[in-house]
């Protein structure tokens, strides 16, 4: 098995499961406001929940309940599917000219989190359909 390791077919799926969760969410006027008033702590209550679900579903699917011996690579699988899901949320506001980094880098931010959530689900599954 060669799961362990991420490799650009890997990229490409989790980027393109990414995108086709994340668009729809963000052509919403709702999430561009969820994120100008949602605490802290919720939005790192979405970091954990969103960082769970891919755990869940990676340990599960992808590593098929081994990784006893590949905890770095499960942990790691986790991590980089997040980033790549984070920076795909970023370029999709970015394009539909909702990403206020320079304006209000803290809302830029609470935007990124708020839609990586449904996001990082899409991404995690496209890129386990090939593993079964």
């Amino acid at each position: 098995m060669k799961f362990d390791k991420l490799n650009l077919e890997d990229v490409i799926q989790v980027s393109v499961g990414a995108s086709a969760f994340a668009v729809p969410v963000a052509f919403s006027e709702e999430s561009w406001n969820l994120s100008r008033t949602l605490p802290w702590c919720n939005v790192a209550f979405i970091v954990f929940i969103s960082l769970l679900f891919v755990a869940l579903y990676a340990y599960q699917v992808i590593f098929q309940g081994e990784v006893k011996h590949r905890l770095g690579g499960f942990v790691t699988r986790i991590l980089v599917d997040y980033m790549i899901t984070a920076l795909i949320v970023f370029i999709i506001l970015i394009a539909l000219n909702r990403m206020p980094i320079l304006s209000e880098p803290i809302i830029a931010l609470k935007r990124i989190i708020v839609l990586s959530f449904p996001a990082s689900m899409g991404g995690v599954v496209i890129d386990g359909l090939d593993k079964e």
